[in-house]
């Protein structure tokens, strides 16, 4: 049976001030009215059932993901107490999913990405499956066909052709500099990696404690002791033993059975606030607008303000602006990616109120 678990832990610092530790990127409603996660749940409808829904996340965001997610079982809405990346994360859910259902295929997906066409989607998941019951030692990824050179993905190498638009996965690529990105794309053989993958929970389990037992035996004492009075304690000390790793790195760089669908759904990240005029549109002036605004003059501008507040553009260029009740950013478009220096140094010192 096909069973689904959304990784939701990501704290989204490209998107502050809107994003905080306390409501990341995939909890806000960034593109139309729903949160990023929970149109990745309701992508899931008809595919997979609630009840085989698991959603891995910060423990401090599990009462903001079950208000969220109110058709959820409050127990498929874990929160794991330490970030440990991917690999961890992947590894825990599936271990929870084979204590249920042995013989489960897993499909995992990301709380924060935007892909609009829904039944593209499906059929995507649904050649994926297949694949997973032709060969249950098979891994399946999903490439998306690159549209520019970008250096903020890793990229996925195809191979020898497996069936019609799926391929052996010749190597996985970490995020490149512009001139290899460049390469790449050219070549016609590189996909962005989008980290959706689908594969048999028995399988993705045996690759982890073959690649990574240190990983794994904390993770099964954990598992162990789900249904018990010591599981948040257990939890909380077997997780803090688990060094963190990607996936990528733990497990689809090293397994000799690897394939990539090339995806045919459109695919966005969301990385950053250079995303929301794609996803959003803009007027005739390339401006993206949210909330109340008055642009005058200005040109190719990101500007979104919350509440009753005012945010006025006169004579701007190229810039964002974002304001939310205690804090205002004002900053390029072409240094957008300085954000995380901003979060950096709000760090630094000790300005904890504004993270």
């Amino acid at each position: 049976m096909l069973h689904a678990m959304i990784m939701a832990g990501g704290s989204g610092t490209r998107f502050w001030p809107a994003s905080r530790r306390a409501r990341p990127k995939q909890l806000l409603s960034l593109v139309g009215e729903d949160s990023m996660l929970q149109a990745s749940a309701q992508r899931l409808e008809g595919l997979v059932p609630a009840e085989n829904i698991l959603i891995l996340t910060n423990e401090i965001l599990v009462a903001a993901t079950r208000k969220q997610l109110p058709a959820l079982p409050p127990a498929s809405i874990i929160g794991e107490p330490y970030k440990r990346d991917t690999a961890p994360c992947i590894g825990l859910a599936a271990a929870l999913i084979a204590r249920r259902d042995p013989d489960a295929t897993m499909l995992v997906t990301p709380a924060d990405h935007v892909i609009p066409d829904v039944d593209r989607f499906h059929a995507a998941i649904r050649h994926g499956e297949t694949l997973v019951d032709e060969d249950p030692a098979r891994l399946v990824t999903f490439g998306i066909p690159p549209t520019y050179p970008a250096e903020v993905f890793g990229y996925i190498e195809r191979g020898e052709p497996v069936a019609d638009g799926v391929w052996q996965v010749a190597r996985f690529r970490e995020k490149p500099d512009v001139k290899s990105a460049r390469t790449f794309v050219e070549s016609g053989r590189f996909y962005w990696n989008a980290g959706i993958f689908m594969w048999r929970c028995k399988t993705i389990l045996t690759a982890l404690r073959e690649f990574e037992p240190a990983m794994m035996d904390p993770i099964d004492r954990i598992v162990e002791a789900r249904d018990t009075a010591d599981f948040e304690k257990v939890f909380r000390e077997e997780f803090s033993a688990v060094k963190g790793k990607s996936i990528d790195y733990a497990v689809m760089e090293h397994h000799p059975n690897v394939c990539v669908i090339e995806a045919p759904f459109d695919w966005d990240d969301v990385g950053n606030w250079t995303a929301i005029p794609r996803l959003r549109g803009t007027d005739d002036s390339g401006n993206s607008t949210s909330g109340k605004y008055l642009v005058i003059d200005s040109r190719d501008c990101i500007v979104q303000s919350s509440g009753d507040h005012l945010v006025v553009t006169l004579g701007m260029e190229g810039c964002i602006v974002v304001h939310t009740d205690d804090a205002t950013l004002v900053a390029r478009v072409d240094n957008e990616s300085g954000i995380r220096r901003i979060v950096e140094e709000l760090e630094s010192r000790g300005m904890d109120a504004y993270l």
